[in-house]
């Protein structure tokens, strides 16, 4: 690709343009630090005129039939499993994850809206019985408003198909705002929604620097609803925000994922498997499994198979076939992965591999996939989320213990359990204070099924009928039949 594929401006109203101002930003290939691009960096007027588009679009939108807009979805959903040899390689460039892994995450975005599709036809209200013969009590489920998406950059596309999605099934009208990195994947994403027939100011797209963007959506009257993936920090203060304008909001905040290897798992599948869901992304997810607590009988097993799984992995640029691991997504993150590293060594836990940056390639945000071993409680990589290639194994012996320990922290995003007892895995599913639990798995994000967090993690939910639920306002209808039949 050329530098000029790889620019992005800012999609209003229908058109692609750039910013105002003429402001714009460098896209850096993370693997070799080069500038690949530029993007339009977005100000306050852009943010003001793409919510106004909103609002025009909203009245338009909101009364498209159902079955119109489903089958709307349907149709981006099938545009983007075409395209997903180009979305994926630009999404690898951009924030450098390995490319098998972003097809994976453009065949789930367009799970997600398939899914989606086929729950636009499916918003229900309800009809009760009044308290008389006369009287008639019926629920109608209506479209919130122009509501707000912003993402991450680690899943830049699934992130604001999540979003995007629910939405346009519901009936609002979006502004997203994807980060810096991996705007043009989204923008890719976008396409396939107005080649699918999504009117003009249906979704508007800005990108650049979120301070000044993100204060104007919460100034706004017009933005009914914020959806936010991100930081806690940033997730806090959108938080205090939106009580000024009383916005619906939802939150998917950090997460710092336990892992309980019960003394009748089978050790070595148990390492596999966390093996590689841990340095999945380079570690940067936020379900991603991070404190490891392991029955004391399997320690050296558990331990043995997960450094000889880790050490097998090989370092690269994410276009490279033999790439297990690209690098992280910026300077920023491999410099706090460093302080981090550093902190763990310091707690007196022990350095099994990793723990530096690697010789080769010797250009890039690259760091070698990182474990230690009894790791104490009181170490910051037990409290902190590192986001970032490092594994903590620690061990226990007790189930009450256990359960204290990996619900101390604040976070409570998912939480994992290996155990061959259906009674044990339902005991820990249910002790743990998460919003999601993978048994002897993984897997916990399907389009289906809600996706969200608790405590700190943030609330509400995203994929799944529970996803839909965030972007409709229930009224009520009371009704008084005239006269008699």
């Amino acid at each position: 690709m050329t530098t000029e594929q790889l620019s992005t401006g800012l999609l209003i109203d229908g058109c692609w343009r750039p910013a105002a101002d003429g402001a714009t930003m460098a896209v850096i290939d993370p693997a070799t630090e080069e500038r690949i691009g530029m993007i339009a960096q977005a100000g306050r007027a852009d943010t003001e005129a793409a919510i106004a588009a909103a609002a025009r679009a909203f009245e338009s939108w909101r009364s498209v039939p159902a079955w119109e807009r489903s089958k709307i979805l349907r149709k981006a959903a099938s545009l983007l499993a075409e395209r997903v040899d180009r979305v994926a390689r630009r999404m690898t460039l951009e924030i450098g994850k390995p490319l098998a892994q972003s097809r994976a995450e453009v065949l789930a975005a367009a799970e997600t809206i398939d899914w989606y599709a086929d729950e636009a036809r499916r918003i229900y209200g309800e009809t009760l019985p009044g308290r008389s013969t006369r009287q008639r009590f019926v629920t109608l489920r209506e479209p919130v408003g122009p509501v707000a998406a912003f993402t991450a950059w680690n899943f830049p596309v699934v992130l604001q198909a999540r979003k995007i999605a629910p939405a346009l099934a519901a009936g609002c009208t979006v502004v997203c705002r994807p980060a810096e990195e991996g705007t043009g994947a989204v923008a890719m994403l976008i396409g396939c929604f107005l080649d699918a027939g999504v009117p003009a100011g249906v979704i508007n797209m800005l990108t650049g620097v979120p301070g000044e963007i993100a204060e104007a959506v919460m100034d706004s009257e017009l933005i009914r609803k914020v959806s936010f993936t991100g930081s806690i920090p940033v997730g806090q203060h959108l938080i205090r925000r939106s009580a000024d304008t009383v916005k619906r909001i939802s939150m998917e905040l950090g997460g710092h994922a336990p892992v309980i290897v019960h003394e009748d798992a089978d050790p070595v599948l148990a390492a596999k498997a966390s093996a590689v869901a841990k340095f999945r992304n380079n570690g940067q997810v936020c379900v991603s499994p991070t404190r490891f607590y392991v029955h004391e009988k399997l320690r050296a097993a558990f331990t043995d198979a997960f450094v000889d799984a880790v050490k097998a992995m090989r370092l690269g640029h994410g276009l490279e076939p033999e790439t297990d691991i690209g690098p992280l997504i910026n300077r920023r993150r491999l410099e706090a992965v460093e302080r981090m590293v550093e902190d763990t060594k310091a707690s007196g836990a022990a350095l099994l591999c990793g723990g530096r940056r690697p010789a080769s390639p010797n250009r890039g945000f690259f760091f070698e996939p990182t474990v230690f071993g009894d790791v104490p409680d009181s170490a910051r990589v037990m409290h902190d989320e590192p986001f970032g290639p490092i594994a903590a194994l620690s061990t226990f012996q007790s189930f009450e213990d256990v359960i204290a320990r990996a619900n101390g922290p604040s976070y409570g995003l998912a939480g994992y359990v290996f155990t061959a007892s259906l009674g044990r895995a339902q005991r820990t599913a249910e002790a743990l204070k998460v919003g999601m639990v993978g048994v002897n798995s993984f897997a916990v994000a399907t389009a289906e099924m809600p996706f969200g967090g608790v405590k700190h993690s943030g609330f509400g939910r995203e994929n799944g009928a529970e996803g839909l639920r965030d972007y409709l306002d229930v009224k009520f209808v009371s009704i008084e039949l005239p006269g008699d039949v």
